[in-house]
């Protein structure tokens, strides 16, 4: 083999590559003794031991490096680093807010011994000092702003180790007052009492410095509660502020039943504010007309009449009293029942004998026209004295009119919604308009057909269809093969009119190009319309002169207009470019077999040139890494940080020469070296 032209016998270069060579060599024959063999090419090939806790990472280089990738160190590194990964995703924390972050191997430079120092980036001032003095050094350097807890005012001047404890890591510190100061707490705070929010009432400016709004909590203090003569201690007994009731009965049910006070007893419940107000206990504010349901009139709002003749019962608020007339009246009530609870229609409050005039147009049922003649009395419909008892359907009164065969009824057949044809000015004269009152207006030869004909039984309980097969499906010559829509092709005024033609583009298959003149029958074989598939090739097929080895989606290439005008580009079409020598290669030398849909190979050059790797398959599947399309026997200069213009002579028996491309160079500058 020729030697490099920059290496000249005898030079210290040529040493250097001698050498070189000779580890390469070493290495790689290591490879092929099993596992221990290559646990020592890494050894050898080590920098230096990792720190303690990266010890176990020693058992493959794989564990933090992947090859040929200056960036994937880092990936690694947060694979084991979850929580800076997730600070550095989310922008927070330390990692999160370095703006030039670099790579993680910057700051964190392993490789130096079990106890050497990887936590931060040592200056080159620093290099040589006390590991102990650069940590103290850094940590007085460093900006707290930049994590997630910023350090103010007296925390500024507390040392690091008071709140990073040894041997932990410095994310993993508590971030709330409590965390660091419950002991203080314990022994001259509130021991808890009063939660573990610390900032409501205390700065970080000083700790004895307190301030606390009342106005702030569920319970401002207003008028009477805001007295300096009330202290805190009269509702915050033993200092326990935290959950002390905010109702009224919780503090003042002492007064409630101190019969001196003339207090409820309880009987008015616990909601005091109703009545009373917080400015003074004796003024009262309840009106019955403002505060209830229930307005006082006329002789309820009598002064006789007492607040315990209506409340009778033990609590005001708990046993809630009914506002009806025969809650209280039911005593008073001459009619027993019979005209129902709402006294109110006929009796007023001034007087409970004074009635007025009944309105019947203020009930459910007003009279109109025949039913407000006074020749109609009362009891030909209210046949007992419970009138709400009438029924309110023309049919509950009418039925024997309908069962009359004098009457010519329609013996319940219709149903009972008789006002949906008559009116209550005169029964006979009907209103119903087939075409105004349902759903499917009569058209053609439907306006001369007779009811009977398609209503056979109960008018509203069988449901007619409005389909044409519904009633029709005797007539269908088609028997069921072109569906029950009958209306897309057939009339009204005559079931032998069918519609001038039939719109093909409102179905599925819209015809386009040469399929507009095709007739029907060409694809249409039978009458089953509907069975006519809509793939190309279903028709076809014959004429498919790639015989499916190009997939059997004609319509990527063809269309409708001519089957000889097709269009395909393979560089945009699918994710394979056609380069190199792959550009003049017919289709059929990679499609060689017919398949059912889109015709799909795979990508990687091994699975068509199997067959003319000269390796045997010993460096992998990604052959593009050292040929080219070009040329097969035409390889890169370099791969990675290999040239296999030296590794190919000095590792490989002899073999026919290949063709080794250098960077940047093309076919022509290639050179033969000797494998």
């Amino acid at each position: 083999m020729k030697q490099p032209a920059t290496a000249t016998p005898g030079s210290g270069h040529l040493r250097g590559v001698r050498v070189l060579r000779g580890l390469l060599a070493a290495g790689l024959l290591a490879l092929y003794a099993g596992h221990a063999a290559g646990a020592l090419l890494e050894g050898v090939l080590s920098p230096g031991e990792l720190i303690q806790g990266h010890s176990k990472a020693e058992s493959s280089c794989d564990n933090c490096h992947l090859p040929f990738k200056k960036t994937g160190q880092d990936e690694m590194c947060v694979k084991c680093h979850k929580d800076e990964a997730r600070d550095i995703a989310q922008k927070s924390g330390f990692h999160g807010r370095i703006k030039d972050r670099g790579l993680c191997r910057d700051c964190h430079t392993d490789h130096k011994g079990r106890a050497a120092q990887v936590m931060f980036k040592v200056a080159d001032a620093d290099k040589g000092k006390d590991k102990d003095a650069i940590k103290a050094d850094w940590e007085k350097k460093f900006d707290h702003a930049q994590t997630d807890y910023a350090l103010k005012d007296s925390h500024t001047k507390i040392e690091c180790a008071k709140c990073h404890l040894p041997k932990a890591k410095y994310r993993d510190v508590y971030k709330t007052c409590v965390g660091c100061h419950k002991k203080d707490d314990d022994k001259k705070g509130h021991k808890g009492a009063l939660g573990d929010k610390c900032q409501d009432c205390h700065t970080v400016k000083k700790w004895k410095d307190t301030f606390f709004d009342h106005d702030k909590t569920k319970f401002p203090l207003r008028n009477a509660h805001a007295d300096t003569k009330v202290a805190c201690k009269d509702c915050h007994a033993n200092n326990h502020y935290k959950n002390t009731p905010v109702n009224c009965y919780a503090c003042h049910k002492k007064d409630d039943e101190d019969p001196k006070k003339k207090g409820h007893n309880g009987k008015y419940g616990e909601k005091c504010e109703k009545c009373h107000t917080d400015k003074k206990w004796d003024a009262l504010k309840f009106d019955h007309d403002r505060d209830t349901k229930y307005p006082l009139r006329f002789k309820h709002h009598d002064a006789k009449v007492k607040c315990k003749a209506c409340h009778t019962t033990e609590y005001v608020y708990r046993d809630k009293l009914k506002s009806t007339c025969i809650a209280c009246h039911k005593k008073d009530d001459k009619h027993k029942g019979s005209e129902g609870d709402k006294c109110e229609k006929c009796h007023s409050e001034r007087d409970w004998k004074e009635t007025h005039d009944f309105d019947h147009d203020k009930t459910k049922f007003p009279l109109r026209d025949a039913h407000a003649d006074p020749k109609v009395k009362c009891d030909a419909c209210h046949k007992t004295k419970v009138y709400t008892d009438a029924p309110k359907t023309c049919y509950g009164c009418h039925q024997k009119d309908d069962d009359d065969p004098k009457k010519k009824g329609h013996h319940g057949r219709y149903g009972q919604k008789c006002d949906t044809c008559h009116t209550v000015k005169d029964w006979k004269p009907t209103r119903f308009d087939h075409d105004r009152d349902t759903k499917y207006a009569l058209l053609g030869k439907h306006r001369t057909t007779k009811c009977d004909d398609c209503h056979k039984g109960d008018l509203y309980k069988d449901k007619l269809k409005n389909t044409c097969i519904s009633c029709h499906k005797k007539d269908d010559k088609h028997k069921g093969k072109e569906g029950d829509r009958c209306e897309d092709c057939h009339l009204e005024q005559d079931w032998k009119t069918t519609k001038n033609k039939f719109d093909h583009d409102l179905t599925a298959f819209p015809l386009l190009g040469k399929h507009v003149k095709v007739d029907c029958k060409k694809c249409h074989s039978t009458l089953e319309f509907k069975d006519a598939k809509a793939a190309c090739i279903s028709c076809h097929e014959k004429e498919d002169q790639h015989k499916k080895r190009l997939g059997s989606l004609c319509e990527d290439c063809h269309n409708a207009v001519s089957w000889k005008r097709w269009d395909f580009s393979h560089d945009q079409r699918t994710h394979f470019k056609l380069d190199g020598k792959h550009a003049k290669i017919d289709c059929y030398a990679c499609h060689r077999l017919p398949v059912q849909g889109r015709a799909l190979l795979p990508m990687a050059c091994g699975s068509c040139h199997q067959n003319d790797d000269a390796h045997g398959g010993s460096f992998g599947r990604q052959c593009e890494r050292c040929h080219v399309t070009s040329e097969w026997s035409l390889v890169k200069e370099k791969v990675g940080a290999w040239r296999l213009s030296p590794l190919a002579a000095l590792l490989t028996r002899p073999t026919p020469a290949v063709r080794v491309l250098a960077e940047n160079a093309g076919p022509a500058d290639a050179r033969t070296t000797a494998r």
